[in-house]
Parts: C-alpha cells; sequence; structure tokens
C-alpha cells in the first residue's frame, strides 16, 4: 500500500495529539524560569555577604541562578540618582520580584512601584523608611523583608567592657541615610540616662569620612560606626584615621572587623542573606508578599581584632577574647 504525503502528515498529527504523546512532552518540559532582580546602593563586604547569601538561600529553596532562575543585579555605587534610575527599570521590566539591599535603594523602588514584589534586606528601620507599617504584621502591600537591626544595648555593653571607663562615644555618619540619623537617635535616648555622651560628625560624602573621624580627636573614647554605607564603604579611611590619632574603633557590622575595628558585635550578613533568600522563595511559589510578616535578625555574633587593637597600644581583655565568637588575627 502507497500512503501519500499528506495521509503521513496527518497520523503524525494524531500522534502527537495522543495522550501518551503529551504526556512525554509534560514529562520533558523545561520549568519555568523565574526572574529575581537585585540591587544595592554600593557595594561592600557586608552588602555583598547579604547578597551571596540571598543566592544561596534561594538555591536551598530551589531557585538555582542559570537553571530555573535569572538574576538582574545592579549596583547604584553610592548614587541616590542611580539607585532611582534602576528602581524605575525594574519596574517596568516587571521581574517575579524585586529584591533591594539597603534603605537608600529599597525606598527608591517602593517609591517605584506599587505592584511588583518587594522583598527589603539590610534595613535598620523599614518603619521609618516608610517601606512597611509595622515589623510585627504583614504589611498587606507589595512589600516584606528582613530588618539588620540588632538592639544598641548589647553593643553598648561591649563597649563598657572594652572601656570600663567610658564617658564619649564619637559616631560618624551619612546625614542622607536615614538608617543612620535612626541610629543616632536612639543612641542618644539610650545613653543619655547613663549620662555618656555621643559626639556625632556628619560625613556627607565618603570623601569626608577620614577628616570626620580626624575631627574627633581628643574629644572622644571610642568611634562607634552603624551599617551606614557611605561610612563602611569607606571604612579603610576610618582606620586610616583612626590609627593617626589612636581611637579605638567598635562597630555594628562585623565585617569591618577585617578592616580595622578592635570589635563589633552585629548580625551575620551571609545568614541575614540566607533568611532573605527564603523569603523571596516563598513569594516565587505563591504567596503575597504583603502577607509575610518582616523578619529581624535570629542572631548577633561577636568578632575581635586584637592585632587592630594592638596597634592602637590598646588591649582586649581577656573575658572579651573568650565570649568572641571569631578573632581576626591579621593587620588590614
Amino acid at each position: 500500500m502507497r500512503l501519500t504525503l499528506s495521509t503521513l502528515a496527518a497520523a503524525a498529527l494524531l500522534s502527537a495529539c495522543s495522550p501518551s504523546a503529551q504526556q512525554n512532552t509534560a514529562d520533558t518540559a523545561p520549568a519555568a524560569v523565574k526572574t529575581v532582580a537585585i540591587t544595592q546602593i554600593v557595594e561592600h563586604p557586608a552588602l555583598d555577604a547579604s547578597r551571596k547569601g540571598i543566592e544561596a538561600g534561594l538555591a536551598e529553596a530551589g531557585f538555582k541562578a542559570g537553571e530555573n532562575l535569572s538574576i538582574d543585579y545592579q549596583n547604584a555605587q553610592g548614587s541616590t540618582a542611580t539607585a532611582g534610575q534602576i528602581a524605575k527599570k525594574f519596574a517596568a521590566d516587571k521581574p517575579d520580584a524585586i529584591v533591594v539591599i539597603s534603605t537608600p535603594s529599597a525606598q527608591s523602588v517602593v517609591a517605584a512601584t506599587k505592584s511588583v514584589p518587594v522583598v527589603f534586606n539590610a534595613i535598620i528601620d523599614p518603619v521609618a523608611a516608610k517601606l512597611v507599617p509595622s515589623m510585627d504584621a504583614p504589611s498587606g502591600t507589595n512589600v516584606t523583608g528582613m530588618s539588620d537591626y540588632i538592639p544598641f544595648e548589647p553593643q553598648f555593653e561591649l563597649m563598657q567592657k572594652l572601656m570600663p571607663d567610658l564617658k564619649r562615644i564619637g559616631y560618624v555618619y551619612s546625614p542622607g541615610e536615614i538608617n543612620s540619623t535612626t541610629t543616632l537617635e536612639r543612641m542618644k535616648a539610650f545613653l543619655a540616662p547613663k549620662n555618656i555622651e555621643v559626639v556625632a560628625v556628619a560625613a556627607p560624602r565618603t570623601t569626608d569620612v577620614g577628616a570626620a573621624v580626624r575631627s574627633l580627636k581628643g574629644k572622644v573614647d571610642l568611634l562607634y560606626t552603624s551599617f551606614d554605607n557611605g561610612v563602611v564603604s569607606a571604612y579603610e579611611a576610618v582606620y586610616k584615621a583612626g590609627t593617626e590619632i589612636k581611637l579605638p574603633l567598635v562597630a555594628a557590622d562585623t565585617g569591618t572587623v577585617k578592616r580595622g575595628a578592635i570589635a563589633a558585635y552585629g548580625p551575620d550578613f551571609y545568614d541575614l542573606g540566607v533568611q532573605t533568600g527564603h523569603m523571596v522563595a516563598r513569594i516565587l511559589k505563591g504567596e503575597q508578599p504583603g502577607s509575610i510578616t518582616p523578619e529581624h535578625p535570629k542572631e548577633g555574633s561577636l568578632m575581635v581584632n586584637p592585632a587592630a587593637a594592638a596597634a592602637l597600644g590598646f588591649t582586649i581583655p581577656e573575658a572579651v577574647l573568650k565570649e568572641a565568637n571569631e578573632v581576626v588575627g591579621e593587620k588590614p
């Protein structure tokens, strides 16, 4: 029997439409690729660790870059204007989720979209930054995320253990970062009843940081740095100036201990990122950001640098060394 081409084509079409053929096609069809856009205000070790943690958290939840996940990463290079441009781009692109690392980037993105899911990370005070109405309940909006806030009390206790006669604390900060101004207000409110003075010096630009530190010579007992992005990104200048005037540096960002701080108590930013990655994965699987309660770090860690202390002629007490989760020995 001879079959015409039209007969063969019809048979092939019927075969393709059969249940078994459809099942085979479904079995071999690739999983839908999700798109996550990530932006941060500037690159420095803490924020970079958070970003790596986010990607690791997503992978743990089954979303792996290059397989079923596409990541669009943009860095604002310390510019709020650039952060605004990135926010508008992401809002127009409409990815499955936008992850914002740092307060300036978060504020820009939240202002740019009310529909695309937004997950923030490394934000001291999301409520003061007007990202969410509360940290204790779901927002009911397109926004949720992770704060990096650790109470100031254990940080102050660390300072007292390092320097029992502490009377004056220096604080260098970027006046344009609400996370830094909020920290300053909280510090003053906490320390006023204890008769501890806070001497604050604004550094509007990263190039101002070194001079701001030097201006504290003879005025304070130690310098405390928070999660200020401008200050942390210029921490080498902080260390250089602090060493010149023999001023011990104590920080909230544990990553700065490897860059010259003598001690720090704060969250692990990689772990913070992993928690955030898990939260993003929940959204990629169908949950609404407005139904997910924002979270805080699960715990803080203590890191010390005896070598940095020795360069100042300062000795970290043995009790603090024993309490430390990590002791860093190298000089910056």
